[in-house]
């Protein structure tokens, strides 16, 4: 049996050998393509997700681990933590935004 050909009227991203036609093959191969790509994406959004949600527990819980320092008696581990607090904010707090900026903007496109 003869291979189906898609018949392209410009240049098609599938059209792998420049023929001007897309094989059942190079339609098949360029479907898969896609498909990755789509997972792959899919992958990173997932990513991004649970890291600013990890960075925003982390927030939360920061002031509890410099009190329950106090409470255990570490009390250069509760000052320790306590002089890392601004930075540490700071720095989530950028990742966080960042996560949520480029939401923002991907959902306006």
């Amino acid at each position: 049996m003869a291979e189906e050909e898609i018949k392209a009227s410009d240049h098609h991203p599938a059209d792998t050998n420049g023929d001007g036609k897309v094989s059942r093959k190079e339609q098949e191969m360029y479907m898969e393509f896609k498909r990755k790509e789509l997972e792959d994406a899919d992958a990173m959004r997932d990513g991004q997700r649970k890291m600013a949600w990890f960075a925003l527990g982390g927030m939360l819980l920061y002031p509890f681990a410099v009190v329950l320092a106090v409470l255990v008696g570490l009390e250069s581990a509760s000052k320790i933590l306590g002089d890392m607090a601004a930075t540490y904010f700071v720095a989530v707090a950028g990742i966080v935004a960042a996560f949520f900026g480029s939401q923002a903007f991907g959902n306006k496109k």
